[in-house]
């Protein structure tokens, strides 16, 4: 069985991201698809079976437990892989809240702290601190979008307004929410058995001009899970916490030696079969729901669903 990398459903205007494909369809609203494509290190690795189902119902299942916090772009589900949401200009600045010290990727906590760096995004740092300590509060660490390197440029929270990409304003609205949707997620976690150690908001303005949610929300693709009743035996031997996102992805090609730069290595196809049931399991532990896979090929059912809402003629 295929994992659902593409399809065309007979709109106009495609457009298409890392793992979502979106097409505008008048009236203020847009068809978002989210596939099984699986990227990190800013490199498109794989097709995951299941996992664009995986976020894309999670989203939505987050989105209807957060909209006291703030409002969000989410209007239907007319299918497993796909929403209609709200047209908003997304800001320009991605905001990831950090509950730990952990990481890979070259914008990540660790990996700074591991290269002797202890002022970090703003914040200062103690000697000390080992690889998935618990930080004392939950951070902010914003970056932007794709800079001219290509990849996410790191602020601190300071430099979001000072140089220019958000006003004082939208960013006091947009920082509140994150810390206080941070907080939503880790308790709801911490209610299955999780722990929330970090994740990615995106945010986005609409018309009238108020801030709402938008893309994703605590899904293993946008977050980082460990498993809460091993953490601390496996923080003391030394050894990894038990995840269920994707840094189960990206510890194994750091394994290989690769952090983004050069050549993909090679991985096995168990690799992409782990990374399926890990995403499958989050979802059921987080929402409390057995995952009911949707069939395959998707485009035949998606086209279908799309046709009973009345988005495709």
């Amino acid at each position: 069985m295929a994992a659902f990398k593409d399809c065309e459903v007979g709109l106009p205007g495609k457009r298409s991201g890392k793992v979502r494909d979106w097409y505008a369809l008048g009236g203020g609203r847009r068809l978002i698809v989210t596939t099984d494509r699986l990227s990190a290190f800013d490199r498109m690795l794989a097709a995951v079976q299941y996992k664009g189902q995986v976020l894309n119902q999670l989203s939505a299942w987050w989105f209807a437990r957060t909209a006291d916090i703030i409002g969000n772009h989410l209007v239907s589900v007319p299918d497993p892989n796909a929403i209609v949401a709200l047209e908003v200009e997304p800001l320009p600045v991605e905001v990831i809240v950090r509950g730990f010290i952990t990481g890979v990727t070259t914008t990540a906590l660790w990996y700074r702290y591991s290269l002797g760096e202890r002022s970090i995004y703003g914040y200062d740092f103690p000697d000390g601190l080992g690889k998935n300590d618990a930080l004392p509060r939950a951070i902010i660490t914003p970056t932007t979008k794709s800079g001219p390197t290509g990849h996410d440029e790191r602020l601190t929270c300071a430099e979001v307004v000072s140089h220019g990409h958000l006003d004082e304003g939208a960013w006091d609205t947009v920082s509140r929410a994150a810390l206080a949707l941070f907080a939503r997620g880790q308790e709801r976690a911490a209610a299955a058995g999780l722990i929330l150690v970090d994740t990615k908001y995106e945010f986005g303005r609409a018309p009238d001009g108020s801030i709402l949610l938008i893309d994703e929300v605590h899904t293993p693709d946008s977050s980082r899970y460990w498993k809460a009743g091993t953490y601390a035996r496996r923080l003391s031997d030394g050894l990894e916490p038990e995840s269920f996102d994707k840094e189960f992805v990206r510890l194994a090609y750091s394994r290989l030696g690769y952090r983004g730069d050069g050549p993909v290595p090679v991985v096995p196809d168990s690799l992409w079969e782990e990374t399926g049931s890990l995403y499958r399991s989050a979802y059921e532990q987080l929402t409390g729901m057995a995952f009911e896979p949707g069939d395959y090929p998707v485009g035949p059912r998606l086209e279908g669903n799309l046709r009973a809402a009345g988005i495709l003629r």
